[in-house]
């Protein structure tokens, strides 16, 4: 109740300390701040999961480079809105180098990772997931790197926490390798996958089972449906806004998967798609490189170079500025003439001595 002579400001402070308390008994609540990244296959579908899952209803339009977007929440009534910043990567791999941007060792405890591989494109799939992957692994083991001098309880707490995605009484505890930050991977567009020769979703299916598993890493197919659209927010509203984590899971290879981490198995997911004597005949030093040699038999890989290709962000309409793109025209017709009057001029013969 507020008290004579009481300023306006004072009032003001004390009525919103009421509201963001869960009992209106004045005790504040902190809020959660989250950050998540989108990276993946160009033209895989980022934009439209984001959109899905901040409840937007706006035409997507193409990612050139890194874009921000964030959220609100709240996770019970009369409780002060979380908040979850989303950053998209576009151009698939070819500007993996601009990740260091969102990922810093500031927010590096709150951040995740989504993956989002176009299944309609598998000789592309397993380039871009190893690619983006490694590029994120790789700068966030420097961040762990600087906070084991600065900061060593985050380090450790950081390390920790991913070593626990499974269980310690898990029989593939020892066996995997867990991604450095939390992360999902999403097979998009499996209304075209689903079309596939039955063999060939069955191998895609099955490495990416093993993919998530050896990393710790959540995984879910979606598609146009909305009831699929829906099993991915679900995992998404778990890293972003601190949700129930879902406990179902489908595993059925000739269905869309739904498994969130921890919860499949080595023997669960079996061997490779190959003969035992083909194994055999493998050069591989880990587990994960036998998956990739067995794959990729099926489904030869572009060259990471061919998945780099992308366009001039000057020459992209959804960036026009009449008045930059006339200025931008002046400078290269300036340009041009010099470069022309100067290639009409005869050279200077040498003087004679």
């Amino acid at each position: 109740m507020p008290k004579a002579g009481d300023a306006l400001w004072d009032i003001a402070l004390a009525e919103v300390e009421k509201r963001e308390s869960p009992d209106g008994g004045g005790k504040r609540v902190e809020v959660w701040e989250k950050s998540v990244l989108f990276v993946g296959s160009k033209n895989g579908g980022k934009t439209t999961i984001i959109l899905r899952c901040l409840e937007r209803e706006e035409i997507p339009k193409p990612t050139l480079a890194l874009e921000y977007t964030f959220g609100r929440r709240a996770r019970r009534h009369n409780a002060p809105k979380d908040i979850a910043h989303f950053w998209e990567l576009g151009g698939g791999t070819s500007l993996q180098e601009l990740i260091r941007i969102p990922i810093t060792s500031n927010n590096i405890r709150s951040f995740a990772v989504v993956l989002v591989l176009d299944l309609s494109k598998p000789n592309e799939l397993w380039t871009t997931m190893e690619n983006l992957l490694q590029a994120i692994r790789d700068h966030v083991n420097k961040i762990l790197a600087k906070l084991e001098k600065t900061n060593p309880e985050v380090a450790t707490e950081i390390k920790q926490r991913m070593r626990n995605s499974l269980q310690k009484d898990h029989p593939d505890y020892e066996l995997v390798d867990p991604f450095p930050i939390p992360l999902v991977i999403i097979g998009s567009k499996y209304d075209i996958f689903h079309e596939f020769d039955s063999e060939m979703r069955k191998t895609v299916s099955k490495t990416l089972r093993f993919i998530s598993h050896y990393y710790g890493a959540s995984l879910v197919f979606t598609s146009k449906s909305e009831a699929l659209q829906l099993k991915a927010r679900v995992l998404i509203n778990h890293l972003a806004f601190g949700y129930e984590r879902s406990k179902s899971v489908s595993v059925d290879h000739s269905k869309p998967l739904f498994i969130p981490a921890g919860l499949d198995s080595l023997s669960q997911i079996g061997p490779p798609p190959t003969s035992d004597s083909d194994i055999g005949k493998m050069r591989a030093n880990t587990p994960l490189e036998v998956w990739k040699k067995v794959f990729e038999k099926t489904f030869p890989p572009k060259s990471f170079y061919d998945l780099q290709a992308t366009k001039d962000p000057g020459q992209d309409s959804q960036y026009a500025e009449h008045e930059v793109d006339v200025m931008r025209a002046q400078k290269k017709q300036v340009c041009c003439c010099s470069v022309a009057l100067q290639s009409a001029i005869p050279e200077t013969q040498a003087l004679p001595k």
